[in-house]
């Protein structure tokens, strides 16, 4: 039965968005991907593009279906609010299509370098299936804020048990999903992290080559072997781009300090900066990370082919500079405060 998987993104992720579904249909022709629009300008592009396999869905028509979830909407930032649709959008699949037997989340920013069905051979008969951060040592630490699990890939089977979780998932969400770090809680994903024991059926995934990431690639030996990408001896099945950046000019001094040095990506016309947070190897830059940027660069093609203007997602360096320059002085000011603050008490004291 083709595989059916849901995400959600706005136009900032379109093209990464893009990539994803490229890369799911290069390596699973019968697959489908259900895309939430969160803007106007994705959906509006999705349509004309009218792509096989590949169905918009509406922001509004996932909030008329979830009430709920509109509601906690004036109480959240647009990222905060996209982790909080996350449980939504994947229960919104299964309650509208009762013929699904199970749903697939996927973060827009994961590229599959071969078909998933070795992961799903891995789940069986289980009703719901998440991945392991495998945080290389050097990063371990980041476990006690991001979590055991990371969401970039979540399956929920349509059972008793499956059900169970997806819908606590999402009543927890709209309870609290927050960009900060609060009673253990950070965001949508550290909910996951006592699943295996409060829930039943649950499958943690064990093949390495879903869900490699910058946060553990170093645990791994990358190689070549007749055309596949290998981690160690296993294929690689997906990798997650988390702290990518992605940059309209090359005039990236702002990011002089960051791992990976900013640099500059071309394919044909299309043209772009990208930077990112953790160091990358050679290595790794030849056999996971160009690849990817050559399908972004298609994405954008894409995209520019019904509006040629298109440019979200893609950072102007001077607002980088502008970023910097209100953090500053938005961090002098707090320090005058409390030095002025200081002195009054000494002042009062004295």
């Amino acid at each position: 039965m083709p595989r059916t998987y849901c995400t959600l993104f706005d136009s900032n992720y379109l093209p990464r968005g893009l990539a994803l579904y490229e890369s799911l249909k290069r390596h699973e022709p019968d697959s489908s991907l259900r895309v939430f629009c969160m803007d106007f300008e994705t959906k509006a592009v999705l349509d004309r593009l009218d792509l096989p396999d590949l169905v918009p869905i509406a922001l509004e028509e996932l909030e008329h279906h979830d009430a709920e979830l509109r509601a906690v909407k004036p109480d959240r930032t647009s990222l905060e609010y996209c982790w909080t649709a996350t449980p939504s959008v994947a229960l919104y699949c299964l309650e509208r299509e009762p013929e699904l037997d199970l749903i697939t989340y996927l973060d827009a920013d994961v590229w599959f370098f071969s078909s998933a069905q070795p992961l799903f051979d891995e789940m069986g008969e289980n009703a719901v299936m998440i991945v392991p951060h495998r945080y290389a040592p050097e990063v371990a630490h980041l476990e006690a804020t991001s979590g055991i699990y990371n969401v970039e890939l979540v399956s929920f089977r349509r059972d008793e048990d499956g059900l169970r979780a997806l819908r606590w998932w999402r009543d927890r969400c709209l309870e609290w999903c927050y960009y900060r770090v609060e009673d253990g809680k950070l965001g949508d994903q550290k909910y996951l992290d006592d699943w295996p024991e409060r829930f039943r059926r649950v499958h943690v995934l064990e093949h390495v080559g879903g869900g490699l990431a910058p946060w553990n690639v170093n645990r791994y030996r990358l190689s070549e072997r007749s055309g596949r990408v290998m981690v160690d001896d296993a294929p690689l099945v997906f990798f997650h781009y988390h702290a990518l950046r992605l940059f309209r000019d090359r005039r990236l001094f702002l990011l002089g300090r960051a791992p990976t040095p900013p640099e500059r990506f071309s394919a044909g016309p299309v043209r772009f900066g990208w930077g990112s947070g953790y160091s990358i190897s050679p290595e790794e830059r030849r056999l996971v990370w160009d690849p990817y940027f050559a399908s972004l660069a298609r994405a954008l093609s894409l995209i520019r082919s019904v509006n040629p203007h298109f440019e979200a997602g893609l950072i102007e360096p001077t607002d980088l500079l502008r970023r910097w320059a209100r953090a500053r002085a938005e961090a002098v000011y707090r320090f005058a405060r409390r030095l002025a603050h200081g002195l009054r008490l000494a002042a009062d004291s004295g």
